[in-house]
């Protein structure tokens, strides 16, 4: 975990009801693999370098997933619309189609997890 003093975030955490229903759905979603941890509760952590952010799915007690608390926005690779593709292949709802920011800041999209949390994707390029 990064705590850099210069980042607004140091670690995100997303919930979930069924640890390996969402662990598949965000591989698949993100074509990446998750990594198997345990730290007194059951997550799968993204691939991360440091000091990059990192973050987690995790089955707690404590957490429930939502799809109106906080929003997370994950790196969508190699866009937006490719990521959103593969989030409906591998069973999440997405919600309306990518959008362009103004400035150059990129492109944004939204899906709801197998779990029912809702997560914000970003990428630079959206062709």
């Amino acid at each position: 975990m990064s705590a850099q003093p210069n980042r607004a975030i140091a670690w995100f955490e997303i919930p979930s009801v069924d640890l390996e229903r969402a662990v598949r759905f965000y591989e698949a979603a993100l074509d990446t693999t998750l990594r198997r941890e345990d730290f007194g509760m059951p997550m799968a952590v993204f691939s991360y370098d440091e000091p990059s952010t990192g973050g987690c799915i995790v089955q707690s007690p404590t957490m429930e997933p939502s799809s109106t608390g906080s929003l997370v926005y994950l790196n969508a690779r190699p866009t937006v619309n490719a990521t959103l593709e593969r989030v409906k292949r591998a069973g999440g709802k997405v919600e309306g189609p990518a959008v362009q920011l103004p400035h150059d800041i990129g492109w944004i999209g939204f899906f709801t997890d197998t779990e029912g949390n809702r997560v914000g994707l970003h990428s630079k390029t959206n062709e």
